[in-house]
């Protein structure tokens, strides 16, 4: 039976917690309610108070205390009910978490579970993409996937790191994306992307939702005799430029799509690498398709066309191609 984005999160974590005991998870509603999204539903009966920890509403206390429990050896994974909220946690994460290798040699294998992104109509404090807020910041792993199977194998890898891991889960993938997933024990590596589709003509990296963005325009294009390549990239920090540039360099032609706000996100930085790292190999302009620099519409007409589409990344892939 086909497993839900959300499901596959919740195999990963539960299948965690049966292997590791040290492995607790900390939060607001996640026990008893079984999270705002229902991806704990059931944790608190079988796994008990002690490793399914309902917390007040403090994110900043939150993260904290993960902090605290990992040096005594312990794996929290602490959940943000909203993306939006991590920003009262922003000191205990950039200023403490990120630096604890860095000061003192000391790991602080904690996740950060944040649900991110829009779609859902919820505005502009419940549809953020806070990713870049962390992926600049030394120490820290920003993990984003956009599959059931790799939502579940790098939860998984999340929990075993040695590091802080920032975890984002596009709400609107929740309940939309499913897919067959192996019977057997699996991880996906952290800091390491994914050709979702091969192609020649043109290349197109992004992650998350955006990801079926890409492969929607890259079947309307192949109808019109364009093959084209699509990253899916997976982890944000590290960031696999290695794939990206090797794809570059087959197609010569790439469109970096991001949901997230245009100026200061990832697309600006793999521009760059890409310049530095093969140029030569371009024949077209780096195209960016992104949200615009405005806060996320809480009308769904105005949010429908903040938000990316496949017509806007059609449009531009198209005239990129035929550059």
């Amino acid at each position: 039976m086909p497993t839900t984005y959300l499901e596959a999160i919740r195999e990963g974590l539960w299948e965690e917690m049966e292997r590791d005991p040290n492995v607790f998870l900390i939060g607001e509603d996640l026990g008893v309610y079984g999270g705002a999204f229902k991806v704990t539903a059931g944790f608190l009966d079988h796994f008990g108070e002690k490793r399914v920890i309902d917390t007040p509403i403090s994110e900043s206390a939150i993260v904290g205390a993960a902090i605290g429990a990992s040096f005594q050896g312990l794996r929290p994974v602490a959940e943000m009910q909203f993306s939006d909220f991590i920003t009262c946690a922003f000191d205990q994460i950039v200023n403490f978490a990120a630096k604890c290798r860095y000061r003192w040699n000391a790991p602080a294998p904690i996740v950060v579970r944040a649900p991110s992104g829009g779609g859902i109509h919820g505005g502009p404090f419940h549809s953020q993409n806070p990713e870049m807020w962390f992926v600049k910041t030394p120490g820290l792993k920003v993990v984003t996937p956009a599959t059931a199977y790799d939502a579940k194998g790098l939860i998984k890898s999340a929990v075993r790191d040695n590091d802080p891991v920032i975890f984002l889960e596009h709400k609107a993938l929740y309940r939309r994306i499913k897919e067959d997933l192996p019977a057997e024990e699996y991880t996906v590596e952290i800091g390491k992307a994914r050709v979702a589709r091969e192609g020649r003509d043109l290349t197109i990296v992004t992650y998350g939702a955006m990801l079926y963005i890409a492969l929607e325009v890259a079947d309307k294009l192949a109808e019109e005799g364009a093959s084209v390549e699509v990253i899916d990239l997976r982890t944000l920090a590290p960031l696999d430029r290695d794939t990206v540039n090797e794809s570059v360099k087959k197609t010569s032609k790439v469109l970096l799509l991001h949901e997230d706000t245009r100026t200061g996100g990832i697309a600006g930085e793999l521009a760059v690498s890409i310049t530095e790292s093969a140029f030569e190999y371009l024949d077209g302009p780096i195209v960016r398709v992104t949200a615009p620099d405005t806060p996320v519409p809480y009308s769904p007409p105005l949010e429908e066309e903040f938000l990316p589409s496949t017509e806007k990344v059609l449009d531009k892939a198209r005239w990129l191609w035929k550059y």
